[in-house]
């Protein structure tokens, strides 16, 4: 929360409640220090957009999400796929640049098949290994890991990125789902719990569809309130002991939604929100022109600023449009040029996306405006972490290829238009 709010509410609380705040030692000073990172998308949970040859080597359009890659497959030839892509997509190379990038976090996606596969589902397990890895890659050079719970049984939104892709998401419309979800962040805590100076932060579940109403709304804040005393009181008692952070998501609801919710001064400590800021998935949005673009993404460095909890922009973009091939799911177009099914085009995907070598100087630019206009909004709040480190044919969305092709700073505080939120 930000730092008047909180010393506020010490007043309020009274002397007594100091202990307790100086007891919660969190391994990075969020609130004070501003978080700044990326995300390693595509990695333990594959995602089509980002690694469409993983998914066009199958010879198979069906294969569409992590589920269908299992389902559809010979179960040695995917998994052979699987390991072969988690060995070499990170490495503790990556980890070196993105701390030589000036970067101080990484945000690690990882499907709940990962810790558990049930009877009848067709995933591959094999990822813990991953995560171990990237645990001791991130502690060999002063990262934090934000594990970050991608894909929950039944499927939080029926993304391909939370492993089954569906037209609406079942998790919240069967206990059994939620149960294994919470027993899952138990076996997760009890692997990094005293790790916590390394992965500061578990995010318990991406992006649940709070657009689908009450219906998903109810289960997720129970699903967050019983996160909380699974991250923050592993050990079963009645108060907080972990340094952990438990990292909610605002269900795609505005932060006012969420005004209140797990707050200090209503009694709980260590709870920060994410939000997702991405402008290309509605047909308004991906309309904009550049300085459109600019002008909403400092639009919401004021409700950042006064926000009740840290807030992170968990993941955000300088792309701009939709085109990268896949980005709407395997086998489906693009907004932008009118590909999507019941869309207008607003232009060509020609230069847009893919390859760095075809962007003109004047996109170039416009990214490195839209870059810095977002880092500028989104650090009035606690900061922020790009999707995504990198991406095998979508370089408007790659951190490592806005550094190499000059959009992205090799210093993420050094500006060349500090002034352009005004």
């Amino acid at each position: 929360m930000p730092l008047l709010n909180h010393l506020l509410s010490l007043a309020v609380l009274g002397v007594s409640a100091v202990p307790s705040v100086l007891s919660f030692t969190p391994g990075f000073n969020y609130g004070s220090q501003k978080v700044r990172g990326v995300n390693l998308g595509g990695w333990l949970v594959l995602e089509p957009w980002i690694t469409p040859s993983i998914f066009e080597n199958t010879n198979n359009v069906n294969i569409v999400d992590e589920w269908t890659f299992g389902k559809y497959q010979d179960y040695n030839t995917a998994q052979a796929a699987l390991q072969n892509h988690w060995n070499t997509w990170i490495t503790e190379d990556d980890f070196e640049a993105i701390a030589a990038a000036g970067l101080n976090h990484v945000r690690l996606p990882i499907g709940y098949w990962a810790f558990e596969v049930g009877p009848g589902e067709p995933y591959i397990s094999g990822q813990q290994a991953y995560l171990q890895k990237a645990i001791t890659w991130a502690s060999n050079h002063n990262l934090k890991l934000i594990i970050d719970l991608h894909g929950a049984p039944g499927s939080q939104n029926g993304f391909d990125n939370s492993g089954q892709r569906m037209s609406y998401p079942t998790w919240q419309s069967n206990q059994t789902n939620v149960d294994r979800t919470n027993n899952i962040i138990k076996t997760i805590v009890s692997m990094v719990d005293l790790q916590y100076q390394t992965v500061p932060i578990i995010a318990p579940l991406n992006e649940p569809a709070g657009f689908d109403g009450d219906s998903v709304l109810t289960v997720v804040k129970q699903y967050w309130l019983d996160s909380y005393a699974n991250i923050r009181s592993p050990d079963g008692s009645s108060s907080p002991q972990s340094n952990t952070v438990e990292l909610i998501h605002d269900a795609f609801q505005d932060l006012s939604y969420w005004n209140g919710f797990m707050t200090y001064a209503n009694g709980y400590e260590g709870v920060a929100m994410d939000t997702h800021i991405y402008q290309m998935f509605s047909d308004a949005q991906v309309a904009y022109n550049y300085s459109q673009h600019i002008a909403e993404a400092c639009s919401h460095g004021s409700s950042l600023a006064n926000f009740d909890l840290w807030v992170i922009v968990g993941e955000w973009t300088p792309a701009s449009t939709d085109c990268a091939k896949w980005l709407n799911g395997r086998g489906t177009g693009a907004r932008y040029d009118g590909t999507l099914s019941n869309t207008t085009p607003v232009g060509s995907c020609t230069g847009k996306t893919g390859s760095a070598t075809s962007f003109s100087s004047d996109y170039k630019n416009f990214m490195r405006q839209y870059w810095e206009a977002q880092v500028i909004s989104y650090e009035k709040g606690s900061g922020w972490i790009q999707w995504t480190w990198k991406a095998e044919n979508a370089d408007d969305w790659s951190y490592q290829a806005g550094l190499s092709n000059g959009w992205i700073p090799q210093d993420p505080t050094k500006l060349d238009y500090p002034n352009i939120c005004g």
